[in-house]
């Protein structure tokens, strides 16, 4: 049977018109005329039998129906497009894997793990795009996603199931400048150092000190960074003291360029999950890779 699918040039150009609401620069994007995109999208218009867009003042903007569509086909193109550059290069012969993975934790823990896999599978190729929060597996277009967040949080992702890897516990670390003769000191020396915040999570330092019994007022006061990369370098060049897991931080330590300001580790709230989505058995390649991942999460543990 035939399938009711448009035209591919037409949804290209509605893609580009809808990123842009604009004709014109969908035209200057896809080295076309304004005349050749606008035909495009009537065609798609009435292929579809829905108005995708409404003229402006200023131009056009898309209808409610045209945004639901958008959404739907730039995802569509996106996997259309990773899917032919796979075979452009001749890479995934044995299969891929799309992950969704925590920023710092995907550079600084798992893709320096990925040669191991690599090794054990050349046939397979891995994917990663960064993801900070839930989401939808029906909605997008991953396999699997490296996900930090407090079991409650993981419990509340609906239609998946997740597999512990790594709990996240936390130490002050800093550059070894900031501490005389460069040797860890006690919680409250701490307290007298600049705190370097991270954003996304304001009573961490406050915790800390409490778990110490540590009488520290200014500890929601310093610099607020996002993400644990931003962290590790600030500390490292001097800014202050941060509070983060080592295993994101082994090159630094090792090269001494970071040291453990206080050997106080404290029980982080949120672990390191493999969440896939719940639809059965999992793929044999996904199955394959959660063994493997698990077992370097252990390996990481007795380290």
């Amino acid at each position: 049977m035939r399938r009711k699918i448009p035209p591919l040039q037409t949804l290209v150009c509605f893609d580009a018109a809808a990123r842009h609401e604009s004709y014109t620069r969908a035209a200057q994007e896809l080295s076309l005329t304004q005349s050749a995109v606008s035909r495009q999208i009537g065609t798609l218009e009435s292929f579809l039998g829905v108005a995708l867009f409404r003229r402006t003042r200023h131009g056009v903007a898309l209808t409610a129906s045209g945004a639901a569509y958008a959404r739907q086909i730039t995802k569509r193109l996106e996997a259309m497009e990773r899917d032919t550059l796979d075979a452009m290069s001749h890479q995934g012969e044995g299969g891929s894997l799309a992950l969704a993975a925590v920023p710092t934790f995907a550079t600084r823990w798992l893709i320096p793990r990925l040669p191991a896999f690599a090794e054990m599978r050349p046939d397979v190729v891995v994917h990663i795009e960064t993801r900070t929060r839930p989401f939808l597996f029906a909605d997008a277009e991953f396999d699997a996603a490296l996900y930090a967040g407090t079991p409650a949080q993981v419990a509340n992702w609906a239609g998946t199931r997740a597999l512990l890897l790594l709990h996240e516990d936390v130490v002050p670390l800093c550059s070894p400048k900031l501490l005389p003769r460069g040797k860890p000191v006690a919680p409250a020396a701490i307290a007298r150092l600049p705190l370097l915040q991270q954003s996304t999570r304001p009573d961490i330092w406050r915790q800390w000190f409490d778990a110490q019994q540590v009488d520290a007022p200014g500890a929601r006061g310093g610099p607020r960074y996002e993400l644990f990369s931003m962290l590790a370098t600030g500390a490292a060049h001097g800014l202050g003291v941060t509070l983060m897991p080592t295993m994101l931080v082994a090159d630094e330590l090792a090269r001494g360029e970071l040291v453990v300001a206080c050997a106080r580790p404290l029980a982080g709230e949120r672990n390191y999950y493999l969440v896939t989505p719940d639809r059965g058995d999992p793929p044999p390649l996904l199955e394959l890779f959660a063994g493997w991942l698990l077992g370097q999460a252990q390996a990481s543990m007795r380290r």
